[in-house]
């Protein structure tokens, strides 16, 4: 004989064990009207002893939404990427939403079907971290749906949350500068139109800019392009320069994940990390703060990425005609040992 399960508990069970009116459960669950602190801990206390579980889908449906949105990032398996995602997730959950995760680097086409979603409401809206406007959605797109854009591609259709990437890695190429840095290799550099990210384009047009004000002629041959953009490939750009035979007392790498593989590289090879070459990275990463030595990095809070990206998106679910907004969020050098030094300088 099968057991029978109880019934589900209502808002109208709530209210009665915490002695208030149905509405302001309501409030309390859907955070719509402000409660009273000490209300507020009542009506918790009856969720949580009644084991009540809010509808959020069934109310959503109502209004049109399914409470879903939709996260594409280029490179899930990448640090950067978890710690982002992590916030991401923890922010749409505070508002009541739900989260769909979506790879794209590799093929730029899901863009397409996640905009089918949104535009089938499977979703309500989409954050996109295209790598490069040439393959992303948003140039071929006649309707897009609500979408917000992070990241480095420069467009004018959707909202936008970035930092301003040109001007972080001109900072980290005037720390290196300032201590008294002259050869300076770039790993992630690419500045074929045809082949290059956002991301490339604008950082190496960032360390160009902080050179030029030094007086110091770009290099080439001191510019670096890994095809992964990982410690594999930080690891195989060092190789290149020592391949090349090119002298340099600093490198400006384009993540903290490339920045490690240098770091381990250098190392291989008995250059002293600052003594002989100083490192910079880029993101701040958590395993930047453990690296021997510990990372000089451009810092910016994922947290504030995530309740903007989301801030915009909600706005733009509410408001589909509005003009796109852009968020620039600041960013900072975070100093560290590998940089703490005047380099000698490597010499092949």
């Amino acid at each position: 004989m099968t057991a029978m399960l109880p019934p589900r508990a209502t808002m109208k069970d709530v209210a009665a064990l915490a002695g208030v009116s149905i509405k302001t459960v309501s409030n309390v669950v859907t955070g719509a009207v402000a409660v009273r602190e000490e209300t507020r801990t009542r009506v918790e206390s009856a969720m949580a002893q009644l084991d009540f579980v809010p509808n959020l889908s069934a109310r959503g449906l109502r209004k049109g939404r399914s409470g879903i949105i939709a996260v594409a990032l280029p490179d899930l398996a990448s640090a950067f990427s978890a710690e982002l995602v992590q916030h991401i997730v923890e922010a749409a959950h505070e508002r009541g939403l739900a989260v769909q995760i979506e790879e794209t680097a590799s093929v730029p086409e899901r863009e397409k079907e996640l905009v089918s979603r949104a535009r089938a409401r499977l979703v309500d809206g989409l954050i996109l971290n295209p790598i490069r406007l040439e393959d992303s959605v948003l140039k071929y797109a006649d309707r897009l749906p609500p979408l917000v854009v992070i990241g480095e591609v420069e467009q004018n259709r959707a909202d936008h949350v970035r930092i301003d990437s040109r001007r972080a890695a001109a900072d980290a190429t005037r720390h290196v500068l300032s201590r008294g840095a002259t050869r300076i290799a770039v790993v992630g550099a690419d500045d074929d139109p045809a082949a290059a990210t956002a991301t490339s384009r604008l950082r190496l047009e960032g360390v160009h800019d902080a050179l030029r004000e030094a007086g110091i002629a770009r290099d080439p041959a001191l510019e670096i392009n890994p095809l992964h953009w990982a410690a594999t490939g930080g690891a195989d750009a060092v190789r290149t320069l020592y391949e090349r035979r090119v002298a340099f007392d600093a490198i400006v790498a384009f993540t903290d994940a490339l920045a490690l593989g240098v770091l381990h590289a250098l190392h291989e090879r008995g250059v002293s990390v600052p003594g002989d070459v100083i490192v910079t990275g880029f993101d701040d990463i958590e395993f930047s703060r453990f690296a021997s030595p510990a990372l000089t990095t451009i810092a910016f809070e994922r947290r504030a990425v995530a309740d903007a990206a989301l801030g915009l998106l909600e706005s733009r679910i509410d408001d589909r005609g509005a003009a796109p907004r852009g968020v620039t969020l600041p960013h900072r050098l975070e100093e560290r040992a590998s940089t703490q030094g005047r380099p000698r300088g490597y010499r092949p």
